[in-house]
């Protein structure tokens, strides 16, 4: 029980109301105190214990969007990421399913983040598990979107509706007219495909600023 998991708001731009979360997870362990996850996902993933990791993890989280919308909070989704062995699991669809129906918690409130990489790394397969997932009406974005080696023959056929813009853009786009034109830009694809957009790592008024005025969708 040393895990747990911390709940990072998303805000809409369109009327600055929180429309979601992402669930992050977090390890403290009693002698060594907090453990990032970049130490410790890899880890999980080579030893097959991102399996019950991830499982708990989606649970857990559902379970918490369904309490506070209990508690008379208004409609949001909540973000899960995935890895790439989850992502690969035979059985993940009729699994995150279940967890929703045993949350009570309709299909929309749930959205599966999967970083460009680990899309990219077989695109045939992980469009063939996009369409399926897509097709029991669970949504997916692409995480840390600019960060990999995205074919943009692949985005169209990915059955995904967000785009999550990496926070390396996001940090210098004020002052760097690069990361500006790469925002912009991602931005601007996003829209023509029928896609949202979420900025992450947004901690200025100015970053906030310039991607309103550049119709981002979402903030984290």
């Amino acid at each position: 029980n040393e895990l747990q998991l911390h709940y990072q708001p998303q805000i809409s731009l369109e009327d600055g109301s929180i429309s979601g979360a992402e669930a992050l997870l977090r390890w403290t362990h009693p002698q060594l105190g907090a453990i990032s996850p970049v130490e410790f996902i890899p880890i999980a993933e080579s030893s097959g214990q991102i399996i019950p990791i991830g499982e708990w993890v989606i649970r857990t989280a559902t379970s918490q969007l369904k309490a506070w919308l209990d508690n008379g909070l208004p409609a949001m989704v909540m973000a899960v990421n995935l890895s790439a062995v989850q992502f690969r699991q035979p059985n993940l669809t009729e699994l995150v399913t279940n967890i929703l129906k045993e949350a009570s918690l309709s299909h929309e409130h749930l959205e599966l983040e999967l970083t460009e990489a680990v899309a990219m790394n077989d695109p045939q397969a992980a469009i063939a598990i996009m369409d399926k997932l897509f097709e029991h009406g669970i949504r997916m974005s692409i995480d840390d979107f600019g960060t990999g080696y995205s074919s943009l023959s692949y985005l169209k056929r990915f059955n995904v509706y967000k785009l999550k813009i990496d926070r390396s853009f996001v940090s210098n786009i004020t002052d760097d007219p690069e990361d500006k034109a790469i925002v912009t830009a991602i931005i601007s694809m996003a829209s023509s495909l029928g896609m949202r957009t979420i900025a992450e790592g947004v901690e200025t008024a100015g970053q906030l600023e310039f991607l309103r005025a550049q119709q981002c969708n979402e903030v984290q």
